[in-house]
């Protein structure tokens, strides 16, 4: 940490630390604004709002210029999914095209945010860019615009281009992180302090991670 503190303060370098929605507990709304109460129950989303606070601390202390973006799940064909909540959204693809089924471990009706790995790139590196006085004190941590879909409704969008292609929802304990996360994410203080929006919708989503996966 000292060494963050003598590199980044003294050389006005700009540091970026990570978020993510598990910042978020059930006791948040459905759609969170930007302050809205961080009380995450598990220890990953604990270790975020650390994140957030050390980084808030490093500015106060040592005018450090830290940033940060809570993340949704991240899609992308390019990495292989983790076994994370989220990770139903890439596993899917792949079963589409190697076996044309799949069983998704969260319910069909699970709404989470999520955003396409090209979009979550861009986002990082325009807050990167923005000019220190359009940010405003949530730049350890900002919400963004993202994408909300459920599981069923990726699963149709993929069946609508994938012949044959049939999806069970068999939850399993994931369901119950799931459960404990928004919906979607209010991410307008984003876009009104330095102008970011995704790219990147529910079906052009599909078709860029189908062409991904299949190479075509």
């Amino acid at each position: 940490m000292k060494g963050i503190r003598i590199n980044a303060g003294e050389c006005s370098l700009r540091v970026y630390a990570p978020s993510s929605i598990a910042v978020f507990g059930p006791d948040a709304p459905k759609n969170p604004p930007q302050d809205a109460p961080l009380n995450p129950t598990t220890v990953y989303g604990e270790t975020k709002v650390s994140g957030e606070a050390l980084a808030r601390e490093y500015r106060r202390s040592h005018g450090v210029d830290t940033r940060g973006i809570r993340y949704p799940g991240l899609i992308s064909y390019k990495a292989p999914a983790g076994g994370g909540t989220t990770d139903y959204a890439v596993e899917i693809f792949h079963a589409a095209l190697d076996s044309g089924h799949y069983e998704c471990f969260v319910r069909a009706d699970t709404r989470l945010p999520m955003l396409y790995m090209d979009d979550a790139i861009d986002a990082t590196l325009k807050l990167m860019d923005a000019d220190d006085g359009l940010l405003g004190d949530s730049r350890a941590g900002y919400n963004i615009p993202c994408l909300s879909f459920s599981a069923e409704e990726l699963a149709n969008a993929i069946s609508d281009r994938v012949e044959g292609f049939t999806c069970d929802f068999v939850p399993d304990v994931r369901q119950e992180y799931a459960d404990s996360w928004p919906d979607s994410i209010d991410g307008t203080l984003a876009e009104r302090e330095w102008g970011w929006n995704p790219r990147f919708d529910l079906e052009s989503m599909v078709d860029e991670m189908l062409r991904g996966i299949s190479g075509s």
